[in-house]
């Protein structure tokens, strides 16, 4: 599986390029190569073969056609549309090249679903290598990510499956994936698939030469971080994510008087790339409604972010109290004095970090779920509503992790504020 961006070479190096050099090499077999469109998978079908004649190999006259051409050594290659027929035909090297075509498609649940019943009954029925005397079947899926179940994504899942289930016999893919910016965390795949690893250092742009970090991050402010994050990064997210349904959250232009405010900080320590530090700023009145106010992120040095976090205490005023986290170990410990000590004059305090993230969060997408949770409009909505869609399978979790932490702790105050009162609060 190879997944790359729009506009990065992938159908150039896969279904022209390579086609070509593996009939180059073995002119006896097959190649079969199918896109979202049958037009499209003849265009690609032309370019090989042209490349192919380019490089000294011979091509059958009599069967030049491009959706169907011969070598003359008993090989050559067909192109078909997904979906499309492909009775009577057979590959040794089969290439899917963009199965989904646009938005629209990728979110069609009946066009995913007609794709994957092609998938297994024409095209995976089409891969030759059965017997002893022929060469076995190599198949690559390349694409830009539209959707967590697009084509790959669903293979994926299967094999994920019969990795933890032990039923099958997985396909163990070989990944190449390639975002457009690289990122500190990779994304998790079956244990059964082996992963070439990105040579690059976070934060660099996949070729600068064709689209700078510049231009992708206009890109990004353009198209929005959902789409970006799929087709460029390649990390698909549901629309309501998997955790928190983010459209469940109602975006208000201010919060009602008399909030019980809390900030809850998540830090981190690598200037200009890695994890981030992320305060997020909620309040409430008591009543079962809480409003996510403002978030500040951003990825510093320990110097600077000490910095921020102090002059965003000088902001927010003595009102607002300030939640730290305090990692296990001794460390930790000497790092939450420090915390205090550079809020010293603040309502601050530091609570324990214990259990998996997931966990800590359920609370939170429960009332993020139920309605309960709104947001005060401002230019930090979309990164965070972002990192909430693709939580706990996005590259970042720390505005997460944060907003969790500052729930958690208004709902604690909540109950032992009904409890003060003589009322029960389940």
């Amino acid at each position: 599986m190879v997944f790359m961006p729009p506009r990065h070479g992938k159908s150039q190096l896969t279904s022209r390029l390579f086609s070509a050099y593996y009939l180059y090499r073995y002119p006896e077999r097959w190649v079969a190569v199918s896109s979202y469109g049958a037009g499209l998978a003849y265009t690609l079908s032309r370019a090989a073969r042209q490349i192919l004649i380019s490089a000294g190999g011979v091509i059958d006259p009599t069967a030049s056609a491009a959706p169907h051409w011969e070598t003359g050594s008993g090989g050559g290659l067909w192109a078909a549309g997904v979906g499309g027929p492909a009775t009577g035909k057979g590959w040794h090297l089969g290439i899917v090249d963009d199965p989904i075509k646009n938005a629209e498609e990728a979110a069609s649940r009946t066009i995913r679903e007609k794709q994957k019943e092609w998938y297994e009954a024409v095209w995976s029925t089409r891969e030759m290598g059965w017997s002893d005397d022929d060469p076995d079947g190599a198949e690559i899926i390349v694409q830009t990510r539209w959707h967590q179940d697009d084509l790959a994504g669903w293979r994926l899942s299967i094999e994920s499956e019969e990795c933890e289930y032990k039923e099958g016999e997985p396909e163990r893919w070989h990944i190449l994936n390639m975002p457009a910016i690289s990122e500190e965390t990779p994304p998790s795949f079956p244990p059964s698939c082996t992963v070439t690893p990105d040579w690059r250092q976070p934060g660099e742009a996949l070729c600068p030469e064709i689209r700078p970090l510049s231009r992708l991050r206009q890109t990004r402010n353009r198209i929005g971080v959902y789409f970006f994050e799929a087709l460029y990064q390649q990390r698909p997210a549901a629309r309501e994510g998997s955790l928190f349904h983010v459209g469940k959250m109602e975006t208000i232009d201010g919060p009602p008087p008399g909030l019980r405010i809390v900030r809850a900080w998540d830090k981190a320590s690598t200037e200009g790339g890695g994890d981030w530090t992320a305060g997020v700023k909620m309040g409430t009145l008591g009543d079962g409604i809480f409003y996510v106010l403002d978030v500040v992120r951003g990825q510093w040095s320990t110097d600077r972010r000490n910095e921020r976090i102090r002059r965003t205490a000088e902001t927010d005023g003595h009102g607002v109290r300030i939640l730290g986290q305090q990692d296990p170990g001794s460390a930790g410990v000497d790092e939450s004095k420090a915390f205090v000590r550079l809020l010293a004059g603040y309502p601050v305090r530091v609570a324990r970090v214990t259990g998996a993230k997931e966990s800590r969060a359920d609370p939170l997408s429960a009332q993020i779920n139920a309605g309960n949770i709104k947001l005060v409009r401002g230019a930090w909505n979309d990164a965070f509503v972002e990192e909430l869609r693709s939580f706990p399978n996005g590259a970042h979790d720390d505005q997460v992790d944060a907003a969790a932490d500052a729930f958690n702790d208004l709902a604690a105050g909540r109950i032992e504020t009904f409890l003060a009162g003589g009322r029960r609060d389940s």
